[in-house]
């Protein structure tokens, strides 16, 4: 099933990303990711990222979201548990999910779909799903640190996975807003 804001929702848009929100981890990583994550502003919820970038905005039509659809439809809906952080170096802090092979599976099915959206660019061939909470682009080494230790207190955190969105919009905070919404089937 597709729930849509439609492709009239891409004004502006300069890129495009399918994400998989965490709502379940909102409350607990909003505030951290408030003041050390840049995507909050956007508002881009707390999520993990299945395609980043993908289709430029002007390419967004009903067969490309209906393609969507087909290929999200191919993934059940499924939980995971967030009850760690960890580092992409000492650059950015994220949550871990357990299991994160559904989450490779959606991107899998995107990228199958959509072999020209290769995920980061084909900067990372293997990525690793997480949840961004923090970045040096917004915070320092010691804030983040200490972020770390007091989310730490907060985990676990329980998840359904049971959409995901298209969004668009630009580095405008603000911008960003769904284009369409496709809810996973149930296993």
């Amino acid at each position: 099933m597709v729930l849509s804001a439609g492709v009239d929702n891409l004004a502006g848009a300069t890129k495009t990303a399918i994400i998989a929100p965490i709502p379940e981890a909102e409350a607990v990583v909003g505030p951290f990711r408030h003041v050390l994550d840049h995507t909050a502003s956007w508002p881009v919820p707390a999520h993990i990222t299945v395609l980043y970038p993908f289709l430029m905005p002007y390419r967004i039509t009903k067969s490309v979201i209906d393609d969507l659809r087909a290929c999200l439809a191919t993934v059940p809906a499924f939980t995971c548990t967030f009850s760690r952080v960890a580092w992409f170096g000492q650059d950015v802090m994220w949550l871990a999910p357990d299991p994160d092979a559904p989450f490779r599976t959606l991107t899998e099915a995107g990228v199958r779909q959509f072999p020209e959206c290769p995920p980061y660019q084909g900067a990372h061939p293997d990525p690793t799903p997480h949840l961004t909470v923090g970045s040096t682009h917004l915070a320092d080494l010691p804030s983040m640190q200490q972020a770390a230790t007091e989310l730490e207190a907060e985990l676990p955190i329980q998840a359904r996975i049971d959409r995901v969105r298209l969004i668009a919009g630009s580095d405008t905070p603000g911008s960003w807003r769904t284009v369409s919404e496709f809810t996973l089937p149930t296993a």
